[in-house]
C-alpha cells in the first residue's frame, strides 16, 4: 500500500522524503523495524520512541512517524503528526483496510464487570446464531485460536490486526473490553463502535504512569461514548451521568432503578453443587425470569447489560435464558465441582477491592465456612499484602495464605507481609507456601456448607518464580490431587 493511501485519514506534515512510497507493514518497536516498514515513534511511560530512529533506519526501514523536532537522516521520509499514537490508530486501519466496517463492533469499560459481560455477551450472541471474537483482559479468543494478551485493550495495530483476522475468518461481531489508559493513549482512536456499556466505576488506577486523579479518570472512561452509536448505561452508578455528559450516542439504562430501560427485581441467591448464581425478574424493554450461573448481585448488572445489547442485535429472550444459565467465565469465580458437600471456585482476585468484592458477595450465600486461599505477587507494593491480608482476615473463616507469582522476591518474605495485615484481625489462618499442596489442604479439610476460593490466579496457567514461568493452571492442579489422593468426593 503506498504511504499516501495510509495516511489518508491522519493530519500530518511531509518533512522531507515521498508519500509515493510502498509500505508493507507498520512497527512501533525499533527491534521489528525491517525494509518495506514505517517506524512510529511514541513516547511512552518507559520509553521514548524517537530515540531509537537510527535503530529502525539501520533496520532498513525509510519512513519514520515523529512527533517532534529529530536530526533527520538523508534519503528517509520524515512525517510529523501532532499525536503519533492516534496517527497509529488511523494508519493501522488504513493497512488493514478498515476492518471495524465488516463487525459489528461492541465495547466495554467501566472499573468492574467488563470481562464477564463480554463473555455473557459472546454466550448469548453465540446462542442467535452470531459468530463473535473477544479481545479483553484474558487475551483475543476468535473460533478455536486464543492468543494471551498483555494488555486489556491492545496497542491500536494489534486491534486493527485482530480485527481483521476476525472478519476474514467469518466473525460478523467483536466484543472488546475498552480500558481507560486505552482511551487515553488512542488505541481505540478511529473506531466507531456499534454499542458501548458503560459497567460501573471506582477508584482504580490512579497513580503514576495512569491516571493523575478521579477526574481524568472518569474523563478517560467517558471518551467511548463519543465515539459510539449506541450507548448502554448502569444507571444505578454515580458516576453514569459523568458518562452520558457529552455523549454523542444513543442512551439506553439498566439498573434496579425503577426509570431503567431495563429494571431488575430483587435478587435471589441459588447454590447447588457446582452451581452458585443468581436469579431476579427483569422488565422494561425485556420482561421475564433471569437466571444466572455466576454469583452476587453485581451478575444481574453484568447480565443486564448483555442482554441489552444483545436484544439490540435481535437475540431472543429464550436465546438470552439459555446463554445465561451456562454462561461461565475462566478464572471468574468458575466453579469447579469436585463434590456435592462443598463448593470450590476458581477467581482472578488479585488486590483487596477485588478480594473483598468476591468474599462480601459470597457471604451473601451464608455458606457453612469461606475458605479463602491467596497469595500476593512479588515485586509489587506492600501495601497490597498487608491490605489483601487485613480484607481476608476479616470476612473469610479460614485464610490459606500461600505462593502466587512471587517473581524475584523470597515466597516466605511476602507471606510475612500478609501476615502483617491478617494480625491488624481476629481471623484464623494457616501458612502453606505451596500453592499446590495449599489447595489440596482446602480439599482434604474441605466441610459440608464450605465455598472455598483460590483467589490471584484466575485464567492464569503459570506461576511466574525468579523470572522464569512455570506451568501452573489451577484446574489441572486440581486433577492432578484428586488422582493422587484418590478422591471419593
Amino acid at each position: 500500500m503506498k504511504l499516501e493511501k495510509i495516511l489518508e485519514k491522519t493530519q500530518y506534515t511531509l518533512l522531507s522524503g515521498s508519500l509515493d512510497t510502498d509500505i508493507d507493514d507498520i512497527v512501533y518497536d525499533s527491534r521489528k523495524a525491517k525494509e518495506g516498514t514505517a517506524f512510529v515513534c511514541m513516547t511512552g511511560a518507559q520509553a521514548d520512541g524517537h530515540k531509537f530512529i537510527q535503530g529502525a533506519v539501520d533496520n532498513g526501514t525509510k519512513v519514520i512517524i515523529i512527533e517532534h523536532e529529530v536530526d533527520m537522516i538523508p534519503g528517509v521520509t520524515y512525517i510529523q503528526m501532532d499525536d503519533t499514537r492516534a496517527g497509529l490508530a488511523y494508519m493501522s486501519a488504513a493497512l488493514f483496510e478498515y476492518p471495524a466496517e465488516r463487525l459489528t463492533v461492541i465495547g466495554l469499560t467501566g472499573t468492574k464487570g467488563k470481562t464477564t459481560t463480554t463473555f455473557m455477551i459472546k454466550s448469548i450472541l453465540e446462542k442467535a446464531g452470531k459468530k463473535v471474537g473477544i479481545i479483553g483482559t484474558i487475551g483475543v479468543f476468535m473460533g478455536e485460536q486464543y492468543i494471551q494478551t498483555h494488555n486489556t485493550t491492545p496497542e491500536s495495530y494489534d486491534i486493527q490486526y485482530y480485527f481483521k483476522k476476525m472478519a476474514d475468518m467469518g466473525c460478523d461481531t467483536v466484543v472488546m473490553e475498552v480500558s481507560s489508559q486505552a482511551l487515553k493513549l488512542n488505541r481505540t482512536a478511529g473506531i466507531m463502535f456499534d454499542y458501548a456499556i458503560y459497567t460501573n466505576l471506582s477508584p482504580d488506577h490512579i497513580g503514576e504512569n495512569e491516571h493523575k486523579d478521579m477526574e481524568e479518570y472518569i474523563y478517560c472512561k467517558s471518551l467511548l461514548f463519543k465515539q459510539c452509536r449506541h450507548g448502554i448505561f448502569n444507571v444505578d452508578d454515580e458516576h453514569s451521568h459523568d458518562m452520558m455528559e457529552g455523549a454523542v450516542c444513543d442512551i439506553t439504562t439498566y439498573g434496579f432503578d425503577k426509570k431503567a430501560d431495563l429494571i431488575a427485581g430483587e435478587v435471589k441467591y441459588l447454590i447447588e453443587p457446582g452451581f452458585i448464581g443468581i436469579e431476579y425478574e427483569s422488565s422494561g424493554i425485556i420482561d421475564g425470569n433471569v437466571k444466572v450461573n455466576t454469583p452476587g448481585k453485581f451478575s444481574a448488572y453484568n447480565s443486564m447489560a448483555a442482554m441489552c445489547v444483545a436484544s439490540f442485535m435481535g437475540a431472543d429472550y429464550e436465546n438470552m435464558l439459555a446463554a445465561l444459565n451456562e454462561v461461565a467465565v475462566r478464572g471468574r469465580v468458575e466453579p469447579v465441582k469436585i463434590s456435592d458437600r462443598f463448593n470450590l471456585l476458581i477467581d482472578y482476585a488479585h488486590n483487596a477491592m477485588s478480594l473483598e468484592s468476591l468474599l462480601t458477595t459470597i457471604k451473601d450465600y451464608e455458606p457453612g465456612r469461606i475458605v479463602c486461599l491467596f497469595g500476593c505477587g512479588g515485586n509489587r507494593s506492600k501495601l497490597r499484602r498487608y491490605e489483601m491480608g487485613e480484607i481476608s482476615g476479616k470476612y473469610a473463616d479460614l485464610s490459606v495464605i500461600t505462593a502466587d507469582n512471587s517473581r524475584y522476591e523470597d515466597v516466605m518474605d511476602i507471606i510475612e507481609d500478609i501476615k502483617t495485615g491478617i494480625h491488624k484481625t481476629t481471623g484464623k489462618y494457616v501458612v502453606i507456601p505451596d500453592r499446590k499442596e495449599a489447595i489440596k489442604y482446602c480439599i482434604e479439610n474441605a466441610e459440608d456448607g464450605d465455598i472455598i476460593l483460590l483467589c490471584g490466579k484466575g485464567h492464569e496457567d503459570y506461576q511466574e518464580i525468579n523470572g522464569e514461568r512455570h506451568p501452573f493452571d489451577e484446574r489441572v492442579i486440581i486433577n492432578e490431587i484428586l488422582t493422587e489422593i484418590d478422591w471419593k468426593g
